[in-house]
């Protein structure tokens, strides 16, 4: 199996990118569920797949819980989730309150790992480490190109503006949008090496 990409060209006059190709995610209009992941998490434990939906339907509540109580959520092998928001910008401190707040969300940041690739020569003539830092959920995941007309970008627009699903923009938004309000762009804290708290 594989993450399905097609080739899309941006048509956008004012992009410095005009006219260039790029790979593209596409999906399959069709959500995995509760219940399908219950039914695979199941042939991978050893726990019912009644026990096992229970508890997913319960995580939504739980983690609101915990983000009504000013708590970042962290679940191994997927990454931290924590409530971010936009806020109107006041001329004066006092005027800046809970109600300028606007725009709620949940910022995501995928946990990662250091990979250790290589080995190389610093500026002082040291040898150190060279290193990536991989997303552990996609690390593995393979990409292959499809001419499947019913999967389609979650953007059909192919401009310079970047997209969620791997848009024509290589530097596209990854879920934190503008950050007005002192919130995290990026949907994360803004560093490569994942959190420990």
């Amino acid at each position: 199996m594989s993450q399905k990409f097609k080739k899309l060209q941006n048509k956008n006059d004012d992009s410095t990118a005009y006219g260039k190709w790029f790979a593209t995610a596409v999906y399959d209009q069709h959500f995995i569920e509760t219940e399908q992941l219950a039914d695979f998490i199941q042939t991978q434990a050893s726990v019912k797949k009644s026990d096992i939906k229970a508890v997913l339907d319960e995580l939504g509540s739980a983690m609101k819980h915990f983000f009504e109580l000013g708590q970042k959520v962290k679940l191994d092998g997927i990454g931290i989730f924590k409530v971010g928001f936009s806020s109107i910008g006041m001329a004066d401190k006092d005027d800046c309150s809970a109600a300028t707040i606007t725009t709620r969300r949940v910022l995501f940041q995928p946990e990662s790992q250091r990979i250790v690739v290589g080995q190389q020569t610093n500026s002082q003539g040291k040898i150190v480490q060279k290193y990536i830092i991989a997303k552990t959920l996609v690390k593995d995941v393979v990409f292959e190109e499809t001419y499947d007309t019913s999967l389609q970008p979650e953007s059909s627009s192919s401009n310079n503006g970047g997209t969620t699903g791997g848009g024509t923009n290589p530097g596209g938004n990854t879920g934190g949008g503008t950050n007005t309000g002192g919130g995290d762009n990026n949907g994360g804290d803004g560093d490569d090496t994942g959190e420990n708290d």
